[in-house]
C-alpha cells in the first residue's frame, strides 16, 4: 500500500524531529509498504498544498498523529478539511495522545476512518494488513473505527514487551540536516543534535499527566549505544536529547546507563528528563562524566500540600536537595513549575517564583503556566466529576484556548485573580532573565573594548 504520513507544522523555525512518525515509517517500510512523508513542519506549506498533492497523487492511506493541545487540535481540523476535500481522499488514520482518550469525538470531528490507540508500531502494520486484505477491522487490537454511525473500539493492545525489537527510526526519509539544527541548552552553534529514546513510559502517576500506558520499559544500553553511534557516523550528531518521559527511572538504571556510555567512549553531550528523588550526588556525578549537560525536571510546585494532591511522589526537601546536587555536579537543571492544581493558593505560586529565582543558572528562560486537565489525565476526569468540565468537546471547543490561560480553575481564586497572579509571577521571572542577559552583554562589551578580547564574535546572535 502507498502511505503518506503527515508531519504537521508546529510553527517552529527549526522543528523537533518527529520521532514517533519515524518509527512508524520504519515498521511500515519493513512490512513492504511504500511510505512517504509530508514535511509540513519543515517547509511551512499551507493546507492547500496538501490538498493539491492529494488531488494529483493517489495514496491508499494517510496518517496524522497529534498530542493533546489547543494548537494541535485546531491544526488537525485544518488538515482534516484538506484531506476530506481531496478528490483522491485516502483512508484516513489518526494517532497520538490527542485522539486516543476520546476516539469517537475525534473521528466525528475530523471524519477520520480510524484511530490507533497507544503504541502504534504493531497496530498500524496489522491495520494496514486488514485494509489490504479486506479483513474485519474488529480483528485488529488497539484501534477505534466508525461502523454504521457507531464507534467500535477494539480490545486494548498489550504493550510491546521488548522495545529493542522495534527497528530504528527511518532517518533516511527525513531532512536530517534541518532537525539537527535544533538548539538545546549548552549546545554550541557548530554542534548537531538528534532525539533518542532510552525507554518508554513512566512508573509514576501525576494527576495532570495524560500518558495512556502503565509502567516503564527501558531499552538495553547496547541498543542505545548502537543507535547513537549510527547517528554520529551517518549524520555527524554530537548532542543527544533523550526524548522519553524519564531516563532517570531509578538510581541503578541511571548509573548502569552512564557506565555503559563511559565504557563505549561515546564522547557525546546529552540532555534528558529526570526525577529529583534520584538526583543523588553519586548519580549526577557519573551523569556528568558520561556527557550529561542538562536534566529537565518536573518540579510542578514547591507547596507540600499541592505535591501530595497531584500525586507527584516528591517532597520539597527532595526537590531542593536534587537541584543543589545537580548544580554542584556542573549540570544545568530544567525547572518546570505549573500553578492552579487542586488546593493551590497564591502562596503556592509565591514559593515557586522564590525557588526559580534562587536556583536560576540562566541556561533557559523559565515561566509558570496554569495546569491543564488534558483528556485522559486523572485531573480531566476529576474536573468532569466536579462539574467543572463537561466532556472532550467542551475542553477543546470552549475551555482550552491557550496553554498559558486557564482551561479549568481548580483553586478557590477567581479566574481573574489566577491570571493576575500569573502575570505578576512571570513578570518577575522575565525581568530576571533579561536583566541577566543585559548585564552579560554589557560585560562582553567591556571585555572587548577594555581588555581587547579577540575571542569576541559579534553582538548579534541567531
Amino acid at each position: 500500500m502507498r502511505i503518506l504520513f503527515v508531519v504537521y507544522d508546529n510553527n517552529s523555525y527549526v522543528s523537533v524531529f518527529p520521532q514517533g512518525i519515524a518509527y512508524l515509517a520504519s515498521v511500515c517500510r519493513n512490512a513492504r509498504h511504500e511510505v512517504e512523508i509530508y514535511h509540513q513542519d519543515v517547509y511551512h506549506w499551507p493546507e492547500s498544498h496538501l490538498l493539491d498533492l492529494l488531488n494529483r497523487e493517489r495514496y491508499d492511506v494517510i496518517g496524522v498523529g497529534t498530542i493533546g493541545g489547543y494548537y494541535q487540535y485546531r491544526k488537525l481540523l485544518k488538515l482534516s478539511e484538506a484531506i476530506n476535500s481531496a478528490k483522491n481522499r485516502p483512508y484516513y488514520i489518526l494517532g497520538g495522545h490527542g485522539p486516543a482518550p476520546d476516539p469517537e469525538y475525534f473521528m466525528k470531528k475530523t471524519k477520520a476512518d480510524a484511530v490507533v490507540i497507544g503504541e502504534g508500531e504493531v497496530t498500524v502494520v496489522e491495520l494496514l494488513d486488514a485494509l489490504e486484505r479486506k479483513k474485519e477491522l474488529s480483528s485488529v487490537q488497539g484501534i477505534a473505527f466508525m461502523q454504521d454511525g457507531k464507534c467500535i473500539k477494539t480490545p486494548k493492545r498489550e504493550l510491546i514487551p521488548d522495545i529493542d525489537d522495534i527497528p530504528f527510526p527511518a532517518w533516511d526519509m527525513f531532512p536530517m540536516d534541518h532537525y539537527a539544527m535544533l538548539r538545546e541548552p549548552h549546545i554550541k552553534n557548530s554542534e548537531r543534535t538528534m532525539l533518542v529514546l532510552s525507554g518508554r513510559g513512566c512508573a509514576f502517576g501525576c494527576n495532570f499527566c495524560y500518558r495512556m500506558d502503565d509502567g516503564h520499559r527501558p531499552r538495553s544500553s547496547e541498543g542505545i549505544i548502537e543507535e547513537i553511534k549510527i547517528l554520529q557516523k551517518d549524520y555527524a550528531i554530537s548532542y543527544i536529547e533523550f526524548q522519553d518521559e524519564l531516563l532517570m527511572s531509578s538510581v541503578r538504571r541511571t548509573v548502569e546507563l552512564c557506565e555503559s556510555f563511559i565504557k563505549a567512549k561515546l564522547n557525546i553531550k546529552w540532555a534528558c528528563n529526570g526525577r529529583l528523588n534520584y538526583a543523588k550526588p553519586e548519580v549526577v556525578k557519573i551523569m556528568k562524566e558520561a556527557g550529561c549537560v542538562f536534566i529537565n525536571y518536573g518540579i510542578e510546585s514547591m507547596d507540600e500540600k499541592a505535591l501530595r494532591a497531584m500525586n507527584k511522589a516528591l517532597t520539597v526537601k527532595q526537590i531542593i536537595n536534587g537541584i543543589e546536587n545537580t548544580l554542584a555536579a556542573g549540570i544545568s537543571p530544567g525547572y518546570n513549575i505549573i500553578f492552579g492544581n487542586i488546593g493551590e493558593t497564591a502562596e503556592s505560586l509565591r514559593l515557586g517564583v522564590e525557588f526559580l529565582l534562587k536556583y536560576d543558572d540562566h541556561s533557559q528562560m523559565r515561566t509558570i503556566r496554569p495546569v491543564t486537565p488534558y483528556p485522559g489525565s486523572p485531573l480531566y476526569y476529576y474536573a468532569i466529576q466536579k462539574g467543572l468540565l463537561k466532556d472532550c468537546e467542551d475542553f477543546y471547543e470552549n475551555k482550552h484556548t491557550n496553554s498559558d490561560l486557564l482551561a479549568v480553575n481548580f483553586t478557590d481564586l477567581s479566574d481573574d485573580e489566577v491570571h493576575r497572579l500569573l502575570y505578576e509571577a512571570n513578570k518577575k521571572l522575565i525581568e530576571n532573565y533579561y536583566s541577566f542577559q543585559l548585564n552579560r552583554s554589557l560585560e562582553t562589551a567591556r571585555k572587548l573594548y577594555f581588555e581587547q578580547d579577540a575571542s569576541f564574535r559579534g553582538f548579534r546572535q541567531t
